[in-house]
């Protein structure tokens, strides 16, 4: 029996079809990212990797529905996707496969419940998102889109009972993460017609959109997006005080979370004029040490809590 088969029974997971289901969206997820299967099923207790999964799939379903198509295809197909994962929630019932790992999740962790409505709720903004005028503008967007889609990943990671004090710290980190996202895809955003710096920064800094969009490696550029980075690097030094407040099994993920956005935020900054043109990343030999790393520390921590038990 292989490891996802065993972390499938140690969630309780045991209908046929429902673990056909989760086994089609783990590899949904490994399509388009990996490195976010490889780390869970590495760093994770066993009971709670498919639940990320399906949380991880549903993230990635939504945030696909409002990014792809015409826009009135987009709002469209988002108002029933919406209306169908609502009416899920409400009945735990659904006929949808796609949809049924999710209801699963949310009957073993309720927390989850809320987090999956307010994230239906906040997505919605970004159908009509071409960028920010200032910088609240921005804060506006991390606390109504950015941080409650990552709540419903990181509502499973948090400490059982009362997440008030976590759910600060990852509003902490996840502006982090968005600023960093929208620096390192900037070239990206603005082939598609969105600017995701404030104009406000912008015009602080004496760019031009113009000047962005035709990759124009000058001076006060360089200096836009470094502080963009410099900001990045303070705010997940903030960020870190998450890993103090998840239960301990769930620190070694949590660290390599962080630990890859700082990877990716040196990636960008080694390379500044090349976001004009192309995405940055994490080194993968820098990202394989730290997932190391963290494996390392993971297993000690079970060999721990086998002894002592």
């Amino acid at each position: 029996m292989g490891s996802w088969e065993k972390a499938m029974d140690a969630a309780g997971i045991t209908d046929p079809a429902l673990r056909d289901d989760y086994g089609r969206q783990r590899r949904q997820v490994r399509q388009y990212k990996p490195e976010a299967v490889l780390a869970a099923g590495l760093l994770l207790p066993a009971r709670l990797v498919p639940h990320v999964i399906a949380a991880t799939a549903h993230m990635h379903r939504t945030d696909s529905l409002l990014d792809s198509g015409p826009p009135d295809d987009r709002k469209s197909a988002y108002a029933h996707w919406e209306q169908e994962v609502t009416d899920g929630l409400t009945t735990g019932e659904t006929g949808n496969p796609e949809l049924r790992p999710l209801l699963n999740t949310v009957a073993a962790h309720p927390a989850l419940h809320g987090r999956a409505l307010e994230h239906l709720a906040g997505a919605a903004a970004d159908l009509d998102f071409a960028g920010f005028a200032t910088e609240a503008d921005y804060g506006h967007y991390v606390d109504g889109y950015s941080l409650p889609a990552f709540m419903v990943v990181a509502t499973l990671l948090g400490p059982d009972g009362d997440q008030t004090a976590y759910r600060a710290a990852c509003r902490t980190f996840i502006d982090a993460g968005q600023r960093l996202d929208f620096v390192s895809d900037l070239a990206e955003d603005l082939a598609d017609g969105r600017l995701t710096i404030p104009a406000q920064t912008l015009d602080r800094h004496g760019v031009t959109r113009a000047d962005l969009e035709q990759a124009r490696d000058l001076p006060a550029v360089r200096a836009l997006i470094t502080d963009q980075l410099d900001r990045v690097d303070r705010t997940l030094v903030e960020g870190r005080a998450l890993v103090g407040l998840v239960p301990p099994a769930h620190r070694p993920m949590v660290r390599c979370m962080i630990g890859l956005e700082e990877l990716t935020s040196a990636a960008a900054r080694a390379d500044v004029p090349a976001l004009l043109h192309r995405s940055a990343g994490p080194a993968k030999p820098a990202a394989l040490r730290l997932l190391a790393l963290e494996y390392l520390r993971a297993r000690r921590l079970r060999r721990v809590r086998r002894v002592r038990h």
